[in-house]
């Protein structure tokens, strides 16, 4: 079958499951993945094969495997990279709600710029922290920072967490810290402080425009936080009355934050600064050093640690028993399990829909139209991410299918703008198959028309916005 036609039926099949007959997102996905899978033809799989670079024996099981392996198969590597990271920061979000952490942050945030203001302390927070860190790390460590501000101003709760959308999520498809624009230069060979200093002026424009909207959808929407098992609003409502006397100190409210990102942000400094061939020529302690540094900087490892910490504030501040301890955790390994399983049984979706060979179809749309490659580009790149669901995903794929025309002389400008185009059209079409659209939604407390409304008009928009700006750009600094 036609894979433009296999993606259309999973997606019909996915949105109908959901708004049609109101089926849990997780049995909608499983539904779209198994109805791809099950179209997805022999010859279709040896091809994702090939293309993939498999071994031959290795490709031919997974050719011949069922429909069943095949789907959770990727459903089983979804848990495996992303189950820990999101039990620990759902406890992490947890005890710094429960401990009066977020709560000091918030209010300690409101001094400094002022509670009219605390839009823009959320911004330049997105901004920082998911330079280093994946963005959708940084969404789970700040949204109780967001809901704990509500509570103070019972007001701009959907501005609040869309601020730090605003800047993150343009970070992670523009900034050369995180995997995708870290792909595109090195695979563009672009020149990293470059694709820095040009990631940060085109995601500023973005994210300009990403805050305008914000601010007019706060206004029509007024989304309140909600009753969940991680924060229930009479606890919410108890620790925004806390007397400040009550609260952790500011240093220790950022611990569980800070130290994740620092021990993450440094492990990524390192690998770009020191190559394997640099540390085998070290001292041993040198090399024992690099190799501690590499082990605390590993994602899982620096949660955990963060994690730790957040119980550890939570016990010696709000002095809470074994019992009550053992509840938190309860609830919130509950939350994070029912997004774990929705962000899985959408990367199973998302994987059915790569092995169709959608990708090598667009491939082939392309050829011969260099003239318009920049608009052309970020079309591709928004077709796979909508697709697929992974921005990386839609980065890695468009980046191969343009790196032979990655050269000044042919592009007639410098091939960064080519880098940013492919990370702006990442942005767009955000919706079920997806995990940062469960990640931002069910953590947020929105249901699946509000979290379309906010995030996925919001990242389109800014998006479209880098598209236009990388345009303009390129006509009046083409750097050739």
């Amino acid at each position: 079958m036609n894979p433009v036609v296999e993606v259309l039926l999973g997606t019909v099949a996915v949105v109908g499951c959901i708004l049609a007959f109101r089926l849990h997102a997780f049995l909608a996905l499983l539904v779209g993945a198994l109805l791809v899978a099950s179209l997805t033809t022999t010859p279709q799989l040896e091809a994702y094969a090939a293309k993939k670079h498999m071994p031959a024996k290795e490709a031919t099981e997974f050719a011949q495997s069922s429909v069943g392996k095949r789907i959770t198969t990727e459903f089983g590597d979804a848990c495996g990279k992303l189950g820990i990271l999101i039990a620990l920061a759902s406890i992490v979000g947890k005890c710094m709600m429960d401990s009066g952490a977020a709560d000091r942050i918030v209010r300690s945030i409101t001094r400094v710029v002022g509670e009219a203001r605390a839009p823009l302390a959320f911004l330049l927070s997105g901004f920082v922290l998911s330079i280093p860190v994946f963005f959708d790390t940084v969404f789970l460590l700040m949204v109780p920072l967001c809901k704990a501000m509500w509570m103070r101003t019972r007001k701009n709760y959907a501005l609040y967490f869309l601020a730090v959308i605003a800047t993150g999520s343009m970070n992670h498809s523009l900034f050369p810290l995180t995997p995708g624009p870290l792909y595109l230069a090195q695979h563009l060979k672009v020149d990293m402080g470059l694709m820095m200093l040009m990631g940060t002026i085109v995601g500023t424009a973005s994210a300009s425009a990403g805050m305008a909207y914000a601010v007019w959808i706060d206004r029509r929407l007024n989304l309140p936080v909600r009753e969940s098992l991680q924060a229930p609003l009479a606890e919410l409502e108890a620790i925004s009355k806390l007397d400040e006397s009550n609260l952790p100190p500011l240093w220790l409210s950022l611990l569980p934050v800070l130290l994740p990102v620092c021990l993450i942000g440094g492990n990524t400094l390192l690998k770009l600064k020191y190559a394997a061939t640099d540390i085998a020529t070290m001292t041993r302690s040198g090399q024992q050093a690099i190799a501690a540094l590499k082990w605390f900087g590993d994602p899982n490892i620096a949660l955990m640690l963060s994690a730790g910490i957040a119980i550890i504030l939570m016990t010696t501040v709000k002095r809470a028993n074994k019992p009550v301890l053992n509840d938190a955790m309860r609830a919130a390994l509950a939350d994070g399990g029912q997004i774990l399983l929705i962000i899985a049984a959408g990367a199973a979706f998302g994987g059915a829909l790569q092995q169709t060979g959608i990708g090598q179809v667009i491939e082939g749309a392309i050829a011969g139209r260099g003239a318009y490659v920049l608009p052309i580009a970020f079309l591709v790149t928004v077709f796979v991410r909508g697709a697929q669901g992974s921005a990386t995903v839609a980065m890695i794929t468009a980046a191969g299918m343009f790196a032979g025309m990655a050269t000044k002389e042919q592009l007639g400008f410098h091939p960064v703008y080519l880098a940013l185009v492919i990370g702006c059209g990442s942005k767009p079409l955000s919706w079920m198959n997806d995990s940062g659209f469960w990640v931002i939604g069910k953590m947020s407390g929105m249901t699946e028309k509000e979290t379309l409304k906010t995030f996925t008009t919001q990242i389109s928009i800014e998006g479209t916005v880098g598209m236009l700006v990388v345009l303009l750009l390129s006509r009046v600094l083409p750097m050739a």
